[in-house]
């Protein structure tokens, strides 16, 4: 125990009363074993030397009791100092729980303000000060030192993390510490793959021995990421010294510690920065430009470099000594503003009052809980020091350290180019996939299929060049596009795969495998030996068949070359016309004096066969535009016509399946795939009567010869057989869903997920559709919009019939022409026979004269 008596009260004669019961004792419990508790016992000297100008009339003594990193002697330590030594208020490392052990025991004490320089992870402030109503906590939120360590995880592909802690506190919930950091990191779509909690040993030789062989264990796990959550700075030198003996400082390791690391960084020698290269950490902001901050690091260097020699050249003041500086400030505060016989409620009362700018930042308390807006610099260690790389708030997420806010985001969503260059573990330039599959150096097995039917989607070719097979092909091409949208480089081979898809989804459940690419069908039977991507490709299965005339159009197909409208409107036109030229030339022209030879005419115009000459400058300008029209229309009528007779009389040779059934029809398929099962298991067909196919070429001569009736492909090879042989195959019949073309990775990879998500920015970037439309494409005689698609056959003639829109020009020119004609032949006409119609219409006058003379 080492006891300090400052004397904080001035002797300057009358101004002052006198000493006389003027003594206030403060307690204070720290762990003189560690750097953080020598830290605090310097700070706070220095806090109440600097208190010594501010007071006139108490004497401060400072009572020191060490706890050696010790629950039980902590508790028993607060014991003593308020049962034995009569301490007013403690300031220390004591937890929630040693505070209630203290509080249970001595009954007596349980009133005595308790400031705690430790934060708990289970520890609600609203409980606490329910249970310990005078116990304050001035300390970092572990809750925010854990988001910001989850949030560096969300700005990188790692969806699972190892936790590594120190347990040397009997009383604490170190499980709290596991619950809260899973449930943060399941918010960002992560996991807590493993943990591992290391006991404090009796000694350094044992501690080395129980980390080397610990970390052996987790080197030979899959995961790469690992978060230092808690523990001392004397237990992260030792961890990362055997961590680099074992090669888990190389390239693809991840390394993040908390704040209670990153914040005594400045403290530890060359040699352990130098075993912790490319580590990452969560480091308390706090302002050290400040003019009161200066003085007080120069003051704490020379005391604290004075008492401890040996670390004299590591002696800058860390937030931990911040803090307890700021401490021991409120608690003298409280003292000289509180009466000489104040109760511990009321000095109490008083430190939850405190209100001033500290060396930490404004110290304010709510809920018995230091009320402080926290930020964590981002801190990557580099060479024989460290860089900052990012700030971090709970509010605004990740900003450069040259702005004063991030992003609006609880957990920061940045870019790795936002937050700036890193400098990996073993110099690694890119980001670090944060796993690996047991050959750490070594590429990526993945499986091709070397005898899939359509080799247009995988194609294994081999080079007598380099001695040795290459792959292309559409799904191989996709995967690349996929590997350049990973935050990684990931090195790999293609491996051919002879046999069939299953057999290859098996060997990547057996591990013989990394992954599989190819156009593999993502099925639910497939997901008990494998995990699959998004799917980059949609499929179904459906039926291709032979087309055959359709004998049923043929007959009045003519008439559907145009709609009933368009017929209906050409014919009174011509009707309408034939009669209007009638109407002028028949008085002057014997060819066309009879009705009927006036309907002769209108069919003769038809095809331009007229032998009736017209003597009528008038039905010659009725009959040019009409002309136009006729030939307009007959051309129209003719392509039409021809484009129906091409297309629309052809039929699916088979109409659907439950006819395939009744005949007992033979189908072909892939034998390679799973179109076998699903034929038998799911549509019913008898094993008998399906013939597997090995190859895309195979399929004509399979029809040609009668082998078989129909064939059975997912759409993606569908499209492209029909691409290849458009003349004479449809698809025809329901599409049955499925789950797509994927790739296929092990039961728990976080490649799948990384994959999927890469697979989707492919697509979204529209690089998919050109992929498939230049596979389509490249058959550029035939494409598959050539072919009839049996499910629109029989709305294929109404919809290319011509209707009158497109000659609505044409039938306003000549019925306004005609229409014109017809008034002057009608007045013409009455003119001509004026005295005949005079003569009529006198004797209709003079008729009733005459009957009533005879009556």
């Amino acid at each position: 125990m080492t006891t300090t008596i400052v004397e904080s009260g001035r002797n300057d004669g009358d101004d002052c009363a006198t000493k006389h019961d003027r003594t206030r004792i403060i307690g204070a419990v720290i762990d003189y074993s560690s750097r953080v508790g020598r830290e605090q016992g310097v700070a706070m000297e220095i806090a109440l030397q600097d208190f010594y100008p501010s007071t006139c009339w108490i004497q401060l003594v400072l009572r020191f009791k060490d706890s050696q990193g010790s629950s039980a002697r902590a508790a028993s330590s607060a014991l003593e100092l308020i049962g034995r030594e009569g301490v007013q208020a403690i300031i220390g490392t004591i937890t929630p729980q040693e505070a209630t052990v203290v509080s249970e025991i001595g009954k007596a004490t349980e009133d005595t303000p308790i400031v705690s320089l430790t934060s708990s992870p289970a520890t609600d402030s609203t409980l606490l000060k329910n249970k310990l109503p005078f116990f304050v906590q001035m300390a970092n939120d572990i809750n925010l030192n854990i988001q910001c360590s989850v949030a560096i995880v969300n700005n990188f592909p790692w969806r699972k993390v190892t936790v590594i802690y120190e347990d040397n506190n009997g009383f604490t919930t170190d499980s709290g510490l596991i619950t809260l950091l899973s449930d943060s990191l399941r918010v960002v779509g992560s996991e807590i793959d493993d943990h591992l909690a290391f006991l404090t040993q009796s000694s350094a030789s044992q501690q080395d021995g129980v980390i080397e062989q610990e970390l052996r264990k987790l080197r030979s796990k899959s995961n790469r990421v690992f978060i230092v959550a808690h523990s001392s700075i004397e237990f992260t030198v030792s961890l990362f010294e055997k961590a680099k003996q074992l090669g888990m400082m190389e390239k693809g390791y991840v390394w993040i510690v908390g704040d209670k690391i990153a914040s005594l960084l400045d403290s530890v020698d060359a040699s352990a920065l130098y075993n912790m290269q490319g580590v990452l950490g969560c480091r308390t902001n706090f302002v050290d430009s400040a003019k009161y901050f200066r003085q007080f690091k120069t003051k704490f260097r020379k005391l604290y470099g004075t008492r401890y020699a040996e670390e004299e050249e590591y002696s800058n003041p860390s937030i931990y000594a911040l803090r307890a500086y700021d401490a021991a400030w409120a608690i003298a505060e409280a003292m000289d503003k509180s009466r000489v016989n104040a109760t511990s409620k009321e000095l109490f009362k008083q430190i939850l009052s405190s209100n001033f700018e500290g060396l930490s930042g404004r110290i304010r308390f709510r809920n018995n809980t230091v009320l402080q807006h926290q930020t964590f610099r981002i801190i990557n260690v580099v060479g024989k020091s460290y860089r900052e790389v990012a700030i971090w708030s709970p509010d605004f997420g990740f900003s450069s350290t040259s702005q004063k806010h991030g992003q609006n985001s609880k957990f920061g969503n940045m870019t790795t180019k936002e937050l700036g260059p890193i400098y990996w573990p073993g110099g690694l330039q890119t980001v670090p996939k944060g796993w690996t599959s047991f050959g750490d150096d070594k590429p990526l097995k993945i499986g091709v299929p070397a005898s899939g039917a359509f080799n247009q989607f995988v194609k294994v070719s081999y080079d007598e060049g380099i001695n040795g097979s290459y792959v292309t092909g559409f799904s191989v091409e996709v995967f690349e596009s996929v590997l350049k949208r990973l935050p990684y480089h990931l090195p790999y081979e293609l491996v051919p795969f002879y046999g069939s898809y299953d057999d290859m989804v098996e060997e990547v459940y057996s591990k013989g495998l990394d992954a599989a690419v190819g156009d593999t069908e993502i099925m639910a039977y497939r997901y008990q030996y494998a995990e699959f991507s998004q799917p980059y490709l949609e499929s179904g299965l459906i039926m291709v068949v032979t087309v055959k005339p359709d004998e049923s159009k043929e007959r009045w197909m003519f008439l559907k070359t145009f709609t009933r409208r368009m017929w209906l409107i050409t014919i009174a036109m011509h009707t309408f016309i034939g009669f209007v030229i009638w109407l002028i030339e028949h008085a002057e022209n014997p060819d066309l004096k009879s009705f009927g030879a006036m309907l002769w005419f209108s069919v003769t115009v038809l095809f331009f066969a007229q032998r009736e000459p017209l003597r009528s400058n008038l039905s010659r300008i009725v009959l040019a535009p009409w002309l136009l029209a006729i030939l307009i229309i007959s051309a129209s009528f003719t392509a039409s016509l021809t484009s129906m007779m091409t297309i629309s009389r052809l039929q699916p040779s088979v109409a659907d399946i439950e006819t395939l059934l009744k005949t007992n029809a033979t189908v072909g398929c892939n034998g390679n795939s799973f179109i076998v099962r699903y034929l038998i298991s799911v549509l019913g067909f008898k094993p008998n009567n399906i013939r597997k196919i090995d190859s895309i070429n195979d399929y004509p001569d399979a029809f040609t010869n009668g082998d078989i009736q129909a064939a059975f492909f997912v759409v993606p090879h569908a499209k492209v057989f029909l691409a290849k042989y458009c003349k004479g195959f449809t698809m025809t019949g329901p599409t049955f869903k499925l789950g797509g073309f994927g790739f296929v990775f092990p039961k728990g990879s976080p490649l799948a997920l990384e994959f999927s998500e890469a697979i989707l920015k492919v697509i979204e970037s529209g690089e998919m559709p050109r992929l498939e439309e230049y596979l389509l494409t490249s058959y550029k005689s035939c494409l598959p919009s050539t072919a009839v698609s049996g499910g629109s056959n029989s709305n294929s003639s109404s919809s290319s019939s011509l209707g009158p829109r497109p000659f609505d020009g044409l039938f306003l020119i000549s019925g306004g022409i005609s229409g014109f004609a017809f008034v002057v032949a009608t007045v013409r006409l009455v003119r001509r026979h004026d005295h005949f119609i005079r003569a009529k219409l006198n004797g209709i006058r003079r008729w009733p004269f005459s009957f009533s003379r005879r009556m």
